[in-house]
Parts: structure tokens; C-alpha cells; sequence
């Protein structure tokens, strides 16, 4: 009997090349499924919610595979972590309905961006933080970015090798809290494009920086011209934070180790503290 399992991954994709396999590379998902094989013996894809690029880090990013293997979650959650690297763990198991999709069955996504807002970098969290030494006006950014909310055609953000069918996207919510050094960036939407919350970044921060006005977003998003939108920001800034699905989709243990790794993240603006 064929069964559908869920795995809540985390990772640093700081080594890898995204998640998604790639001839000859390193990726998540070539490790996930490499662990899958040493377990089952069978090749089995590992079916992500959102493919990550190269650099970006996840915390619980919502993996499905089909097994006739029969084992306990509990099994399933030591085993692959025996077999993975230490920069990709398994943080829960959930067996799931037949119909359960990581991807398909999501109806909104959650991704984190942070950024160090000082004048020299940290040599400490350079692979975990993006860093803009310029001041950054974070009400004017705040400002700017309630114009993307709502459903819109985000072609201004969308990067070139984008493979979306459509760009119209349902941006429920964008909001930028600052504390310390440390500038964060929270954005939820029912799916996203390609690189297109680093290019979202990448245009508050010009705003930010007072280059442009808070209005000045609005007018990109409707010129629908990547060129108008400002730079990519960095890949190593930006988390794969949570992703959403209809109650009783998955159990309660998903949204507990979510709650405690977004609680760590958090602490990193601690460190920052009179510094």
C-alpha cells in the first residue's frame, strides 16, 4: 500500500544550488533524495512547496513523497536525518492524505528577509544577512510596499528564467519591523515568481535609501518592466519561513517546529544589540 508522507525541512543553502536537481550539482532535493534511497532502496522525488534558488535558506519548507515502505514518523524523521548533511534536517513527519500536495495544496506562502543596516558587514552572519552600509528609511519602505497588496500582475519583479505560467499573484501581506541593526521583512502571498521577492527587496531598499519615492513602487508595479525595478537583492538573505494549508491538512507538529525555528531567527537581532 502506497503512502504520502510530509517532511517540514530546514536547511542553509548556503553550499547548495538551490533546491531543485541540477545535473552535476548539489541541491537540496539531490539530498533529500539521496536519504529517501538509502531508507527505501527506491528512487522517490521529493516534491517541494517552493523551489528555492542558490544561498536561500528555508526553515520549513513542506516536502511530500509516496513510499510503500511502511515505518513509523518517528522512523522516518531519525533515519533521514542520519542520512542527511548537517545543514539539511528533517524537522517533522507527517503521513498524509493520498491527495495531499506540498505544492498544489498550499494557498499561501511565507518568506523572511533580513538585512544588516550597518556600516561595516558581519564576517559572522555574511552567509545568513544581506548588508546595505546606507541608512535605510524603513517607514518610507513600509510605506511603499503596502501598494503591492492585493492581486496584481507582477511582471516588474519577475526574473528573466521565470517559468510561471502567469505573473499575476495575490500578495496578502508585506510588512518591515526594525530592531537594532537588523531590518526584517515579512511577505505572504498565495504563490511568487521567480526571484521575486528579492526583486521586491531590491526595490525597497532604492526607496529606502531616498533614491525614489515611497510612490515610486506603485509605478513600477504597473509599468510591468523588470527594468524599472531596482537591483536583485542577495540570495543569503532571504528564508523560506512557512507555508499554509487548510486546517487538518498536516498535525500540530508542524506548526510547533516552525514556531520554534522562527523564534531563533528572531534572536539573531539580539546579537546586534549595542554593536
Amino acid at each position: 500500500m502506497t503512502e504520502r508522507i510530509a517532511l517540514g525541512v530546514a536547511y542553509d543553502g548556503t553550499r547548495y544550488h538551490g533546491y531543485q536537481c541540477q545535473p552535476d550539482k548539489i541541491t537540496i532535493q539531490s539530498e533529500l533524495e539521496a536519504a529517501l534511497f538509502k531508507m527505501t532502496g527506491v528512487a522517490t522525488n521529493a516534491v517541494p512547496a517552493g523551489r528555492t534558488d542558490k544561498g536561500v535558506h528555508a526553515l520549513n519548507q513542506v516536502v511530500h513523497f509516496d513510499t510503500e515502505k511502511e515505518r513509523s514518523e518517528y522512523v522516518w524523521l531519525n533515519g533521514l536525518n542520519a542520512h542527511l548533511p548537517s545543514d539539511i534536517k528533517v524537522q517533522w513527519v507527517q503521513k498524509v492524505a493520498s491527495d495531499f500536495h506540498a505544492r498544489f495544496s498550499a494557498f499561501e506562502r511565507h518568506y523572511r528577509y533580513l538585512i544588516l543596516n550597518k556600516k561595516v558587514s558581519s564576517p559572522i552572519f555574511q552567509n545568513y544577512l544581506a548588508w546595505y552600509p546606507f541608512a535605510l528609511d524603513v517607514q518610507k519602505m513600509q510605506e511603499a510596499a503596502l501598494s503591492l497588496i492585493g492581486q496584481h500582475d507582477f511582471s516588474a519583479f519577475r526574473g528573466s528564467h521565470c517559468q510561471a505560467h502567469t505573473p499575476i499573484r495575490t500578495m496578502n501581506q508585506i510588512t518591515l519591523l526594525q530592531k537594532n541593526n537588523i531590518i526584517q521583512l515579512d511577505i505572504k502571498a498565495n504563490a511568487f515568481l521567480h526571484h521575486m521577492v528579492r526583486n521586491i527587496v531590491g526595490t525597497l531598499v532604492v526607496i529606502g535609501a531616498n533614491k525614489q519615492p515611497p510612490v515610486w513602487m506603485k509605478e513600477v508595479l504597473e509599468s510591468l518592466d523588470r527594468k524599472q525595478a531596482g537591483m536583485t537583492a542577495p540570495a543569503h538573505g532571504l528564508y523560506f519561513f512557512d507555508v499554509r494549508y487548510d486546517s487538518g491538512a498536516l498535525g500540530s507538529s508542524a506548526n510547533l517546529s516552525q514556531q520554534a525555528d522562527s523564534e531563533f531567527v528572531s534572536d539573531i537581532t539580539s546579537i546586534f544589540d549595542a554593536h
